[in-house]
């Protein structure tokens, strides 16, 4: 099946690249991230384009950027995606899949969004228990850094950390290990899925609209791979 990934550029896409991989039933097409065209940045994770493309390239995918206004009303969202999800469809797309853990609500909006337009929505992640998933994405390798914390989820001071053991068993009661319901948000830089691990780490930390970013810098000599689809 010809499937296109939503990347988000966090750990949760990163291993569902890695799933997918390892399905002989799946042959990847590329991967599609939301960017708002104000900053220039991945939709809530704050993560810098320049990084974005970095990441793609280092999975050897193709990236498409669908751009979306700030804020961004859910008709501009919904008419931006649907011209997407046309051309990936007559380019012979068959399926896009999502690295969903559990949301109910979630996982109806983007199958209600799908529904009639050729392309299945698949789930590879779904309802896997996230403590468990959390060890086994870090013990395969897989790192990250938290971009984006919701304060009144998450402790501030999580911006900028590794995603690992220590910060896993340093999350308040009640906080998803994955940050399944939006108490944190991460750029994944290394792990299996990736060809190398991408050069960037967290620089300065602000806070924006209620939550708390921390932004990425590559190393100096990075350039900005121009590996996004038209």
């Amino acid at each position: 099946m010809k499937t296109i990934l939503s990347w988000s550029s966090g750990k949760d896409s990163a291993w569902c690249l890695h799933v997918l991989r390892q399905d002989p039933g799946i042959e990847l097409m590329g991967l599609v991230t939301t960017v708002n065209e104000h900053f220039g940045r991945v939709a809530m994770h704050g993560v810098p384009v320049a990084a974005l493309r970095a990441q793609a390239q280092a999975t050897g995918l193709p990236l498409h950027e669908v751009l979306i206004p700030h804020p961004c009303p859910n008709a501009v969202y919904e008419e931006r995606m649907g011209r997407f999800v046309e051309k990936a469809r007559a380019a012979g797309a068959e399926a896009i899949a999502f690295g969903d853990l559990f949301l109910e609500d979630i996982r109806a909006w983007r199958e209600a969004r799908l529904a009639g337009t050729g392309l299945t929505p698949l789930f590879p992640l779904w309802q896997r228990d996230t403590a468990r998933l959390a060890g086994e994405m870090i013990a395969a390798g897989l790192r990250a850094w938290i971009t984006t914390v919701d304060p009144r989820a998450a402790p501030r001071d999580f911006a900028g950390r590794l995603y690992d053991d220590a910060l896993i068993e340093a999350l308040p009661e009640g906080v998803d290990p994955c940050g399944e319901r939006g108490e944190f948000h991460s750029f994944a830089f290394a792990g299996p899925m990736f060809v190398a691990p991408i050069p960037a780490r967290p620089g300065r930390v602000v806070e924006r609209e209620g939550f708390i970013f921390a932004d990425l810098v590559l190393s100096r000599g990075q350039h900005d791979p121009s590996c996004h689809g038209k």
